[in-house]
């Protein structure tokens, strides 16, 4: 074989391993389909011991095959996961199997043959073929993760300017190669004033276009201040002849944002900046998990709220119930109910305190509830109200809000959601008197990083580190 340059025989190398990457692909486009069969014929053999499956299961199967391959072929899930969490993937499925399943569910009904059908096939189907797609691109995910772990399938970058911007970009690269995004170095302004620290230096911004013909660079990162219009433009003029993919990464990193995003409005491309994440089907979806799970855990603690109720009602004069308000989602107030734990006058002259260690307003009942928590469990009445949700950033006082927004950087941010009875701040040991802008930043993670799986794995850690507390007062 004849000598070729590194370059050449790397082009070679990862052009091959483009051709694995566009096999797992279509494994991925033809994997779903054939996994909506498979669950549904495994689920019939679980359901009725029988592969033989009869007319009007087989027709509801080929009808959902095909509505599944409408609603995943006009989606975002066939796109490069380049860089995409697993985690937003996953609840991005879910999200679609709902829409397709319950689409199952209006035909069966429409055509009237919901009774010929069992409800346990349908539920056995929905979770197997649910569970098989996610299972599938984990596979996948780890063989292109392999291959790139490896140098295969790599995209080449440059990255334009100097700053933690760039320093961050290089670094996030460095450090994760399933990406598989390596970076040649960076070119600078002529306002820069720092360096990328562990990428070379490749010279003026006059020298990027010739650089990335020569060397075949696949993307261009720009990553400058929204205010150096001049140096954006030039650097855009130097890839006027280039079919490399440019990305813009404006100096965002240092500002609170939460679920920034790009999208279309009308043909007019817009930066979100800011937004909460419950918007059209994510919000429809935890007010679904909000309702049930606050009617399943109201039903089994019933009980022991009849024992708490007598057992406040004994402890000193006065309602069962303390109603107190609290701000939430978009900055209302609503009514928060809780156990009273200290008799009615306890606030008469002194107004509004924030709880701390060592006081003594509660009584000896309200203390104990306090400690563990249980005060708290009339709260599922506010969740099935809409009022509150299971997961969210604990609700406060308005006096308290007006007190802290000028004195904590971003705290109005975790109105983005509606309030919760536990949340990630609460798990992580923040709850109580302790350093609020721990619990801030604690909250605003849980909006960046919201997901129905998330909100489920804060309810399960709350059952071992969210009750009981040393700085719960």
């Amino acid at each position: 074989m004849a000598y070729l340059p590194a370059r050449h025989r790397s082009s070679i190398w990862n052009a091959s391993a483009s051709k694995v990457t566009a096999i797992l692909a279509l494994v991925l486009k033809a994997g779903d389909p054939l996994i909506v069969v498979g669950g549904a014929l495994l689920a019939y053999d679980l359901r009725f011991g029988d592969l033989a499956m009869p007319i009007n299961y087989a027709r509801l199967v080929s009808i959902t095959v095909l509505f599944a391959l409408l609603v995943l072929g006009t989606s975002t899930l066939y796109a490069s996961w380049r860089g995409r969490g697993l985690l937003a993937e996953s609840a991005q499925l879910t999200l679609k199997w709902l829409i397709i399943f319950g689409g199952l569910l209006a035909y069966s009904t429409a055509v009237q043959v919901t009774d010929e059908i069992s409800r346990l096939w349908l539920s056995l189907w929905f979770g197997l073929s649910l569970g098989g797609v996610i299972a599938l691109r984990v596979m996948i995910r780890a063989a292109a993760a392999w291959a790139r772990g490896r140098g295969m399938d790599l995209r080449s970058a440059v990255i334009v300017g100097a700053n933690p911007d760039s320093k961050r970009i290089a670094d996030t690269f460095r450090k994760d190669p399933w990406v598989g995004i390596h970076v040649h170095g960076w070119f600078s302004t002529p306002a820069d004033r720092g360096k990328v620290d562990g990428s070379p230096h490749l010279g003026a911004l006059s020298k990027l276009g010739a650089y990335v013909e020569a060397n075949d660079i696949d993307q261009v990162w720009i990553a400058l201040p929204m205010r150096d219009e001049a140096h954006i433009s030039a650097a855009l003029d130097q890839l006027q002849h280039s079919t490399a993919d440019i990305k813009f990464v404006p100096d965002m990193f240092g500002m609170h944002l939460l679920n920034h995003s790009v999208e279309q409005i009308s043909g007019l491309p817009v930066i979100n900046l800011q937004q909460t994440p419950l918007q059209g089907g994510a919000r429809i979806l935890k007010a679904i998990e909000d309702r049930v799970l606050a009617t399943m855990i109201l039903l089994a603690i019933l009980p022991l709220m009849l024992v708490i109720a007598i057992a406040v009602k004994l402890s000193s004069p006065g309602p069962v119930f303390y109603r107190q308000e609290r701000m939430s989602w978009n900055n209302k107030t609503f009514w928060m109910l809780k156990f009273r734990s200290m008799p009615t006058d306890a606030e008469t002259s002194s107004g509004a305190v924030w709880a701390k260690a060592g006081e003594s307003r509660a009584t000896r009942t309200g203390a104990f509830l306090r400690k563990t928590s249980l005060d708290e469990l009339p709260q599922f009445i506010n969740v099935l109200k809409g009022d509150m949700s299971i997961v969210g950033p604990r609700p406060e006082r308005p006096v308290f809000v007006h007190k802290f927004k000028n004195e904590i950087p971003a705290y109005m941010k975790k109105h983005m959601v509606k309030a919760g009875i536990t949340g990630w701040a609460q798990i992580n040991g923040w709850r109580g008197s302790t350093d609020l802008h721990k619990r801030i930043e604690c909250d605003l993670f849980y909006i960046e990083n919201w997901s129905i799986l998330f909100d489920l794995k804060i309810v399960f850690l709350t059952l071992f580190k969210g009750f009981v507390h040393k700085h719960a007062y």
